[in-house]
């Protein structure tokens, strides 16, 4: 009784009941380790504050995320989670899974025995090859955290965890290669009012996309995640000659290391047409406003859930001019918001996906004698973009390429674009591929939504300011760019003329 009391005491400090709960410094397997590291010191205990700050219910659910490199404790930091929350709150319930049912077997679940093994607790929970629960047979359908291989077509397991007024834990190992379907499904568990809820998600940054990415710096829900990136050589029980070998090898800035060892995502992502990194930088990266010609990049909505836009860009500055974004309105209406757009920032050019209804508010701007331009994106490409080397397979891959390569020295803004979406995530959102003529191929907004990902109607805007090349001509300057004419001797307006 003396030791349920005493860990009911830990209910909400995670850290001070693993230094409680295990032989740390005894003979044996902890003889020589005096606790956990530093970095699994502040994941512990920001949980911990958290859950004394009452931080619990729908919008209040601890989110931990942590990206790390290899060997640093992930696997330890998770059985310590576990093993606290079943053994600090009656009735917990929770769910584990992995990357992989042969990750999750093999290395979670095994480390997971190990640590119940040391734990004063043990004799109070059972452990088999898929669960943990309560030694109590009253208990074990209710006090019990499975381990639960993900399935895209089996979500039921993730479907159904509620606990009402209780605990409810969720533990992603290797998050990065775990389906967003299985993501948006456990969501559902956040809808326990009254409840605490810890949610905490781990993983090497293998991939720039995905919701695993979209925890941490410039993600569409990284304002709901409390994230940081681990690096191996910051941890004492990492093997630092490997380590070594590899930055002598790769480079301490390759995507190599940085993965493996700094526990950041990768410059360059196998299925992203445009990298994170090369967003990031652009997003970070201020320029002076620029002052030459402005053209202004419009995408049309087509569907009603998508919305219209019109980007205005100059030059290097995507940034400055504020992005207009519209929800279902007509083409006649945005054709004069273009227009009023157009003479408010003395626009040289206006660039207008033609497909689907964009070909009327082309018609309408031509009517107003907007200087618009229709661009296909199914046409051909026309060699907008000559230097980059790349053959594309149409007009819109082939601007997305030059949208590309002006990101290595442009501007833009850390802009929402909708509900969870940003202007990084659209821009890094479409997948690639090359067709039978070994042209790039960007992915089809349909095939994106296939994939429930939003369409990227403000990058598409922002694609369509590259759809030709333009004169930058600085606007002080333009006053002195005036036609040619002949000079004349007479004049009509003389005194002599007018009274001959």
């Amino acid at each position: 009784m003396d030791l349920i009391e005493d860990l009911a005491e830990f209910s909400s400090d995670p850290l001070g009941f693993v230094f409680f709960a295990f032989p740390w410094g005894e003979p044996g397997e902890l003889e020589h380790r005096s606790g956990p590291e530093p970095w699994q010191v502040t994941l512990l205990d920001e949980i911990g504050t958290k859950l004394r700050a009452g931080e619990i219910g729908l919008a209040q659910a601890i989110q931990m995320a942590r990206t790390s490199g290899h060997g640093i404790g992930k696997s330890a930091c998770v059985s310590w989670i576990i093993l606290w929350a079943i053994s600090t709150f009656p009735d917990t319930k929770g769910v584990v899974t992995a990357n992989t049912e042969n990750q999750l077997k093999t290395k979670t679940w095994v480390e997971l025995a190990k640590w119940y093994r040391l734990c004063l607790a043990r004799d109070f929970f059972k452990m088999t090859a898929t669960a943990l629960f309560s030694a109590d047979p009253a208990h074990e359908r209710t006090w019990r955290i499975d381990m639960v291989p993900w399935s895209e077509r089996n979500t039921e397991a993730f479907a159904g965890l509620h606990n009402q007024g209780k605990r409810i834990l969720i533990i992603f190992d290797e998050a990065s290669a775990i389906p967003d379907v299985i993501w948006e499904t456990t969501e559902g568990a956040l809808t326990d009012r009254d409840t605490q809820i810890i949610w905490c998600v781990f993983g090497n940054p293998t991939r720039n996309k995905g919701r695993f990415r979209e925890c941490f710096a410039l993600g569409r829900f990284a304002h709901r995640w409390s994230s940081a990136a681990i690096d191996s050589r910051e941890v004492s029980i990492t093997d630092k000659e490997l380590i070594g070998k590899w930055i002598a090898d790769y480079g301490e800035d390759s995507d190599f290391v940085r993965v493996r060892v700094r526990g950041i995502f990768p410059r360059v992502d196998s299925e992203s047409f445009i990298s994170f990194d090369l967003v990031m930088k652009a997003t970070n990266r201020l320029v002076e406003p620029q002052r030459g010609a402005v053209v202004l990049g419009v995408d049309v909505a087509r569907f009603g859930d998508d919305a219209s836009v019109i980007y205005p860009r100059c030059g290097r500055d995507a940034r400055t001019r504020p992005v207009e974004i519209y929800q279902g309105i007509d083409t006649m209406t945005l054709a004069g918001k273009v227009a009023a757009a157009t003479l408010r920032y003395h626009a040289t050019a206006v660039f207008v996906d033609s497909g689907g209804v964009g070909g009327g508010v082309v018609d309408r701007l031509r009517q107003l004698r907007i200087p618009v331009f229709e661009v296909d994106f199914g046409s051909g490409p026309d060699g907008v973009n000559p230097d980059d080397g790349a053959k594309y397979a149409n007009k819109r891959a082939e601007i997305w390429g030059a949208l590309r390569d002006w990101l290595r020295h442009g501007s833009i803004p850390e802009l929402s674009t909708g509900e969870n979406v940003t202007l990084a995530s659209e821009l890094t959102a479409p997948n690639y591929g090359l067709n039978k003529a070994e042209a790039i191929q960007l992915e089809s907004k349909l095939d994106m939504r296939k994939r429930k990902v939003a369409s990227p109607n403000v990058a598409d805007a922002l694609a369509c300011t590259f759809a030709m090349p333009h004169i930058a001509y600085d606007i002080n300057t333009a006053d002195e760019m005036k036609i040619e004419t002949v000079a004349r001797d007479y004049n009509p307006f003389t005194n002599e003329a007018l009274w001959v």
